[in-house]
């Protein structure tokens, strides 16, 4: 019996919601997931490296579940309403002959593929992106009160997905430039705005450490083609596997026929244009481009709706493609069957292996927001991880963990250590040794700011403030001060203890909620011409942490 369109495109849908409630129940985490899941535990309005859609999405699949699934069901539902979204932009009636073609299309997208059950900021940003092009769609043909306020709900949520997600905003403005004389377009603003302030206020409360982290501390280095450049191109061909030479077809045939599509292509060339300028100053993630999906699957589509041959050749490829993520998919259950070593393998037996030693203690993890939070999660027990001067800031470092575990006995975990209490070797092949500490205290919210501007002598001394965040006084003799040197794309390649001396040579404390000011010496640094220095406290003997931003060095001359 032939099935009626709109009931075997809901069977399709039906089918592949399932298999992604299947898939997410028995895979065990990413590393990202298990730290998203970390931000869920506390609700905020911000979190260090990203806006807060996906500790909600999160929070909310673990009210509604346990385990994996617990973090995942809101992706699943997510990922289907993009499929939904996406089949209704398409507005030809006769896409109705042509569901299978439409789902082998975005089912064979690779990251669309993966991100259809992965917990991940993108997967909330495709499904506003889509969102966003079909409440613009319908804008175009008539703008009224309740669409410019779906717009605004629609673009303040993916902002709150991603910050690249500017992009698709703008990409859209640039299409259409008059919309800035529309006042329903202005009050779609207005909306966005409002319903963005409390994230703008979080970022404000925390001295903007989101936009400073992803703008200006963020480590590089030096430029590569292979990797850079030509790893940009590469991600092109990946994002749509074997499809790709049609699917490009349909991009570069397709021409703007009308305000839509013109938003469309806009959109697409908009973001691979950014993103191919970037390419010359940094790596190029591939799931920084995925958003083009969106958009693409439209043109494709429409493209193979009009074209017999494309539409042939994509559903070949694209089948080819579904084989092979089908594989890739029982492999991230079934290690044996996925061609390298993932991060879904393996977690729960070194979970297991630190907690049959650890028992009820918190575990400490050095430099690691990845290992931390995937022991909290499939231990059930507190973690947390102490970030150094070699390492880079993350949540960790301002959500107040660490408060949880001062005073306690922990188990201290460090990749560094050559021998501990015991040891663990992950799936990758990497060996960790654990150490307990009987009285663990760490005060790696100490913020040292420079007040003197920096010269360039043989030795420089520079007056800094040491702010104390902590509710009681920190003695001095707790604390060491360092120097880290960085070269021009922010990495560590020379560290040395510092000299400080407190302006008041009676202050034996930080006081509380209090800042003092002390002179520091910068040491002599042994690599030529550094670019940048940073600040860092040993607190009663642990590894240097990291107590100030990077601070430019104008000049040395040693």
């Amino acid at each position: 019996m032939k099935l009626k369109p709109t009931r075997l495109f809901l069977v399709f849908l039906a089918t592949l919601f399932l298999v992604n409630l299947l898939q997410s129940h028995f895979t065990e985490l990413l590393f990202d997931e298990a730290y998203y899941w970390h931000y869920a535990s506390r609700l905020s309005w911000g979190y260090f490296d990203h806006p807060p859609m996906v500790a909600l999405l999160i929070k909310v699949s673990g009210w509604l579940f346990r385990g994996e699934l617990g973090v995942r069901f809101m992706s699943c539902v997510l990922s289907a309403g993009t499929l939904v979204i996406l089949w209704n932009i398409v507005e030809d009636k006769r896409k109705q002959d042509y569901i299978p073609h439409f789902f082998v299309l975005v089912l064979s997208m690779t990251l669309l593929h993966a991100y259809g059950f992965f917990t991940l900021p993108d997967t909330p940003l495709l499904f506003f992106t889509a969102m966003f092009l079909w409440l613009y769609q319908h804008f175009l043909h008539k703008a009224t009160i309740p669409l410019s306020i779906g717009l605004g709900l629609v673009m303040a949520g993916l902002m709150y997905s991603k910050y690249h997600a500017v992009l698709v905003i703008l990409c859209v403005l640039a299409s259409n430039i008059r919309l800035v004389l529309n006042p329903h377009a202005w009050l779609a603003v207005a909306v966005a705005l409002f319903s963005y302030f409390p994230h703008l206020a979080w970022l404000y409360e925390h001295d903007f450490v989101s936009i400073r982290y992803h703008l200006f501390e963020r480590p590089n280095r030096a430029y590569d083609f292979n990797d850079f450049t030509l790893g940009f191109f590469i991600n092109l061909l990946a994002i749509f596997g074997l499809t790709f030479p049609w699917i490009y077809q349909s991009l570069f045939k397709t021409r703007s026929k009308d305000r839509f599509t013109r938003a469309l292509l806009f959109l697409v060339y908009g973001v691979l244009v950014f993103f191919f300028v970037s390419s010359f100053q940094r790596r190029v993630q591939t799931q920084w481009i995925i958003v083009v999906s969106i958009p693409m699957a439209v043109i494709a589509f429409r493209y193979m709706l009009e074209h017999p041959a494309a539409r042939t050749w994509i559903l070949r490829a694209g089948v080819a493609n579904l084989v092979i993520l089908a594989y890739l998919r029982v492999g991230l259950i079934y290690e044996p069957l996925f061609p390298i070593v993932f991060e879904t393998h393996g977690n729960k037996e070194w979970v297991q292996q630190v907690q049959a030693v650890a028992g009820e203690r918190p575990v400490v993890f050095e430099n690691s927001y990845r290992e931390a939070p995937m022991y909290a999660f499939y231990s059930g027990h507190p973690s947390y991880s102490l970030n150094n001067v070699f390492y880079r800031e993350n949540q960790y470092n301002i959500d107040g963990t660490e408060a949880q575990l001062q005073g306690k006995e922990v188990l201290y975990i460090a990749k560094r250590f050559k021998e501990g209490d015991m040891s663990y070797t992950i799936a990758n092949g990497n060996r960790y040794y654990g150490k307990f500490i009987e009285d663990f205290e760490s005060y790696r919210e100490l913020e040292c700011r420079v007040e003197m501007p920096v010269r360039t002598p043989d030795e420089v001394a520079l007056l800094i403030k040491v702010y104390n965040p902590y509710q009681q006084n920190i003695p001095l003799t707790k604390l060491k001060f360092g120097t880290a040197y960085l070269n021009r794309y922010k990495e560590v390649k020379d560290f040395s203890p510092a000299t400080v001396v407190p302006a008041d040579t009676t202050t034996t404390v930080l006081m509380a909620k209090d800042s003092t000011e002390f002179y520091l010496q910068l040491p002599q640094p042994e690599i030529q011409s550094p670019s940048y220095f940073r600040l860092a406290i040993s607190d009663n003997g642990l590894f240097w942490g990291i107590n100030s931003e990077n601070i430019k060095l104008e000049a040395w001359n040693p």
